[in-house]
Order: C-alpha cells, then structure tokens, then sequence
C-alpha cells in the first residue's frame, strides 16, 4: 500500500465529520508511541512551551545521571539515546528557540560530565556538530534571541 500524500489528506480531513476526525486520530495514537507523545504535545504542552522545555531538562538531568560511567562505550550510547530523545522532543516542538535553548543545554550537561567528554574523539566529533548546528539555528532567530544564545554558545566553547 502507497502512503497519500499531504493535499490528498488534507482534503479528506476537511471532509469529514468531527466525530469520524476523533475516531480517526485516537486510532492514529494507538499505533505508535511517537503519535501518541507528538499528540500530547499538541494538546497539552504546546501553550506553554517553557514549560515543555523545563520538562525536557529535568529528563535530561535524570538521563544523565543514570549513565553507566564505567566505559566510554556505555558513555557513548547513553549520550547518543539522550541526543536522539531530544531531538524528537524538538521535532514535536517545531520551534526554534525550543530548539537552540535544549541542545544548548543538552551540550553543556555533555561538556560538565564527568568523566571528561576531552578523552573520547566521539563524544567530542558530537559535541562539536551539535555546537555547530546550534551555530546555524542561531543565524535563523531574532536578532535579540541571536544575541542572547550567542553569548550562552560562547560561554560553552571556552
């Protein structure tokens, strides 16, 4: 079966009744976890976005705690899960600034972790494009908000 694409479904959502729309999309959730969390965002988190994000670091503090410190293989794939979560969260977000202020976070937790992230040439080569991906969404925001994470980006690569 080939998947419809977005006008198609679009027109179609726009014909249906509201209750046929409900069934529809609690039946979505059903399938995945990611329409489920992308669904409670949408309906409970996305009006209060600071919110959100305070939630994103709490999980990212508690994330990083619990990484097994004894190899950096350990170390590595518990960065690399807790990189991937939140870019999920952020793609749920859809909003810059949610995104520059989580991977600015997400760096500085990864740069203060003991042990050092300078002894591993991995931790490192993600430290650094994710610093560089905060560099190019920073060039996209307001000039005032580009100030402010400028000067939070300096701070984390000195």
């Amino acid at each position: 079966m080939k998947a419809a694409t977005i006008k198609p479904i679009k027109t179609a959502l726009d014909n249906i009744s509201r209750t046929e729309l409900i069934h529809i999309i609690l039946r979505l959730s059903k399938f995945k976890k990611e329409n489920k969390e992308l669904l409670s965002y949408l309906l409970f988190e996305s009006n209060n976005e600071q919110d959100y994000i305070q939630d994103i670091k709490v999980e990212m503090d508690e994330a990083f705690k619990a990484i097994n410190t004894s190899s950096y293989f350990y170390i590595k794939k518990s960065v690399r899960k807790i990189l991937k979560s939140v870019k999920t969260y952020i793609r749920y977000s859809n909003v810059k600034e949610t995104e520059v202020e989580l991977l600015l976070y997400f760096c500085k937790k990864l740069r203060s972790m003991r042990p050092s992230m300078t002894k591993n040439q991995l931790l490192i080569n993600l430290y650094t494009r994710e610093i560089k991906n905060i560099e190019k969404k920073i060039g996209t925001l307001h000039e005032d908000l580009q100030h402010d994470y400028t000067y939070l980006l300096d701070n984390l690569k000195s």
